[in-house]
């Protein structure tokens, strides 16, 4: 089958290359999937897309012009695809929903221990040859602490085992509370949101973004959080409105902010801009706050991730081709 990958970087393109081995006539591309691009799948009954390509009603309408009629994003996120114009089309699309959880839990992690330790600050001292102990070092433990899962789906679970080792006891939101009971790996205690929020000194976001969930960590949210908690979001950008997070880490409402996604990202994140000129006002105000520490949507990328998401991408693919519906 002829199929055509869109915005492939060079991590990638070894391992999509060896799982595909002859499977496929696959043609892998560095451009991002967008209304110029999109004549370039002509002839293709199925492409691979990355979770930032433009996936919208004017570029599928392309698409299905030229012939496609199977998508795989290599993501889990799907919210960069009008479903309803793919239906419209009869383009099936298909996703990546559990390529490595322990890559974005491990992360989250990685973000609330950097932010408690003071790793940034450490760092920065230390390459001065400043090794004074001082007030603003001092740190917290994660152990005898209340952590505060928000969306406890494959990548909440595998978070709550860690934290749970970390001696943590552990709070869960989620849209099905009573699946989440059954599925815990752990003991965790399902709660509402509000009454989640006014009891964890550190809150991880895993939503999936939705009309319900764009802009749901605001500043009424943020006044629910016990003062001084902890946020980390290693979810969807769209799930915190930064402006509203930096007035609650400037007044002290919000103790900590750890990201590697952001609302405003689309344009912004997997590119060198140190030479462009290009300025991001809410961004660069989160950098010069010392208890905010920003990833550039890199939670994913770890070599397990990488070779899962090229085998699940190529394997869809295969049953696509081999089904008989399609």
């Amino acid at each position: 089958m002829k199929v055509i990958a869109f915005n492939v970087e060079v991590y990638e393109e070894p391992l999509l290359r060896g799982a595909n081995g002859d499977h496929h006539e696959l043609t892998l591309l560095p451009d991002p999937l967008g209304e110029e691009t999109a004549g370039k799948a002509a002839g293709c009954e199925a492409i691979l897309i990355s979770g930032q390509d433009d996936a919208s009603e004017a570029v599928l309408n392309k698409l299905g012009e030229g012939g496609v009629r199977f998508i795989v994003t290599r993501s889990a996120g799907t919210d960069h695809i009008d479903a309803r114009a793919a239906e419209r089309l009869g383009i099936t699309v298909k996703n990546i929903p559990r390529y490595s959880p322990s890559a974005i839990a491990e992360h989250a992690v990685a973000l609330m221990l950097a932010l408690g330790r003071h790793l940034i600050e450490t760092t920065d001292r230390i390459r001065k040859f400043n090794f004074t102990l001082t007030n603003e070092l001092v740190g917290f433990e994660l152990d005898g602490k209340t952590a505060g899962i928000v969306g406890y789906g494959n990548i909440g679970q595998v978070l709550a085992k860690i934290l749970t080792g970390f001696g943590c006891t552990v709070l869960a939101f989620d849209n099905k509370p009573e699946e989440a009971r059954h599925e815990s790996p752990v003991p965790v205690e399902v709660l509402p949101l509000d009454d989640l929020l006014g009891r964890a000194d550190v809150v991880s976001l895993h939503l999936p973004l939705s009309e319900e969930t764009k802009g749901l960590f605001n500043a009424d949210t943020f006044a629910k959080m016990k003062p001084g908690a902890m946020l980390i979001n290693t979810g969807r950008g769209a799930l915190v409105n930064t402006k509203d997070a930096i007035q609650a880490l400037k007044n002290g409402q919000l103790g900590y902010l750890g990201i590697d996604v952001y609302e405003h990202e689309h344009d912004l994140f997997f590119e060198d801009q140190s030479g462009t000129g290009r300025r991001d006002p809410l961004i660069e105000e989160l950098l010069r706050l010392p208890n905010a520490m920003v990833t550039g949507h890199q939670a994913f990328l770890t070599q397990e991730a990488l070779e899962s998401i090229a085998k699940q991408s190529i394997d869809l693919l295969t049953e696509w081709e081999k089904s008989p519906d399609r």
